[in-house]
């Protein structure tokens, strides 16, 4: 059910209709507890139906590095922290299925990653790989999407384009380095400022070139979100050329950057990250999340100093007034599972646990749907 037609089932219910006015009350209360943000706790499954082709589609630019690739695994049903074993052994997630017990297919809900392609040299930026292009759907491994789409499908009647771009093993104080950010010292190092050939080098020394530069993923990965976007029709089935707003960005990275001068700079760097992203796709009023994550705990020592920045950002915290409302960081550190509870025993991508990924996800789908309930609508759209 949409959201539009929920709040016109519920206002047609008169008190004539109601046993009491204590019922009425009752069930007013029952509502309110159960929608947040205008989703409900319990998603309901999706009824395979297709999105309204008439209007802009909704995209989501999806970035971070490996665990935002996705190690959430599916299978087996008899290994703990499966999504099978979650969903058929332990009950969880009834609306992942459709009435025949099968995985539900989201034909609303367009999932598109790109990522560098092998062989290819690091200055060209046009070459990449099309890793998924597909309908929502668990399938193999999945990242924070899965959880991610099932909100943005039930929240949107607009057709919606998850579009992950993104590569594994990149810190945002290198790899994913925005445009303008500048070189800083640290421990008589000099670290590397956009564009810059070198990670960093002893001061009042010559920076000694490698085959890469500050910023180059970020280049890259905007990039290839962009040529997507060029190119709708051939991601989208059925695109009738209506046009696209970028209306978010979800961002899950930190690992990479778990080092003394890195995570000292993370903050500082993702401010910038959220300004250079809204820049570069001409979004200003894109809201964007993000999750704490370094494939870790994150209850000390660098991880917990990430999550911290990680958390500084939040519109709500007051540290940047410019982001409220519009810049939502959501703690996800309580789901960390160990690997007793988990398909493997690999900590930087939280032991593969299905439920980590997926209640990650779905986190930040909410977190997403309440800054969007908490905007004017928008009407801007990116023509073809």
């Amino acid at each position: 059910m949409s959201i539009s037609s929920f709040r016109q089932t519920k206002s047609s219910i008169s008190i004539v209709q109601c046993v009491s006015v204590f019922a009425a009350l009752v069930l007013m209360l029952c509502s309110a507890a159960l929608y947040a943000g205008d989703v409900p706790t319990k998603l309901p499954a999706s009824d395979g139906k297709k999105a309204d082709q008439t209007k802009p589609v909704k995209v989501y630019v999806m970035l971070g590095q490996s665990n935002m690739l996705g190690f959430g695994r599916v299978e087996p049903k008899e290994l703990k922290g499966t999504l099978e074993h979650l969903v058929h052994e332990k009950g969880q997630y009834p609306h992942l299925l459709d009435s025949a017990g099968k995985w539900a297919v989201r034909q609303d809900v367009r999932y598109v990653h790109v990522m560098d392609q092998r062989g290819v040299d690091y200055k060209d930026l046009e070459k990449f790989g099309v890793v998924r292009n597909e309908w929502l759907v668990p399938n193999k491994s999945f990242g924070p999407e899965l959880g991610f789409g099932q909100v943005m499908g039930f929240y949107h009647e607009e057709p919606v384009l998850l579009l992950k771009a993104c590569i594994g093993n990149r810190s945002l104080g290198w790899d994913l380095l925005p445009p303008g950010s500048e070189q800083f010292e640290h421990d008589g190092k000099i670290y590397a400022g956009y564009k810059d050939v070198a990670n960093f080098w002893e001061k009042g020394s010559e920076p000694k070139p490698v085959p890469w530069y500050a910023g180059r993923q970020y280049d890259a990965d905007v990039a290839h979100a962009k040529s997507v976007l060029s190119n709708l029709a051939n991601y989208y089935p059925e695109y009738q050329g209506q046009g696209y707003e970028v209306a978010g960005f979800v961002w899950w990275q930190g690992h990479k950057d778990q080092n003394a001068a890195l995570a000292g700079r993370y903050e500082q760097n993702l401010v910038h990250l959220i300004k250079s992203l809204r820049k570069d796709f001409a979004a200003p009023q894109a809201k964007f999340v993000l999750a704490t994550g370094c494939g870790n705990p994150g209850t000390e020592s660098f991880g917990k100093q990430i999550a911290e920045a990680q958390l500084a950002v939040h519109g709500e915290s007051g540290k940047y007034p410019e982001f409220k409302g519009n810049v939502a960081a959501i703690d996800t550190r309580d789901l960390w599972r160990n690997a007793d509870q988990s398909p493997v025993n690999q900590g930087h991508h939280y032991n593969h646990n299905a439920e980590t990924y997926y209640e990650t996800g779905e986190r930040l789908g909410r977190a997403m749907a309440k800054l969007l309930e908490q905007a004017p609508k928008s009407a801007n759209a990116t023509l073809p």
